[in-house]
């Protein structure tokens, strides 16, 4: 017996990790991923710690393009996403103000990461 009563298990897979996956909603797939590649970006700005700057994890250049694929991701997907897509475009915007403020020379409006998709923050 599995421990999620929604999920039946596929006697033709032999991988069970895969069964379930199969049977995952493709709006709860794209916001793991999405909230994945947040809590990745706001690690790599040293968001977690008290002082950003002294962060051991701290990785402009990997925060960048985790933004940058979080903006593609969740601009692709807004028509799917419904009431989950507000939170992750407000989550991902705070994530682009905080690029721009450790940044040491921050870029134009327009031309930080994941702006193409999203357009320029301020």
């Amino acid at each position: 017996m599995t421990e999620n009563p929604r999920i039946v298990p596929d006697p033709s897979s032999p991988d069970p990790a895969v069964r379930e996956l199969a049977q995952i909603p493709a709006v709860e797939v794209i916001t793991r991923s999405a909230v994945m590649l947040m809590s990745a970006a706001a690690e790599k700005l040293g968001l977690s710690e008290p002082d950003p700057d002294e962060s051991p994890y701290r990785d402009l250049d990997e925060a960048r393009r985790l933004i940058t694929a979080l903006a593609g991701l969740v601009t692709a997907s807004a028509e799917y996403l419904g009431a989950h897509a507000g939170p992750l475009r407000d989550g991902l915007k705070s994530l682009q103000l905080a690029f721009r403020e450790a940044s040491a020379a921050p870029e134009e409006p327009g031309h930080g990461p994941g702006e193409k998709y999203t357009g320029p923050v301020w």
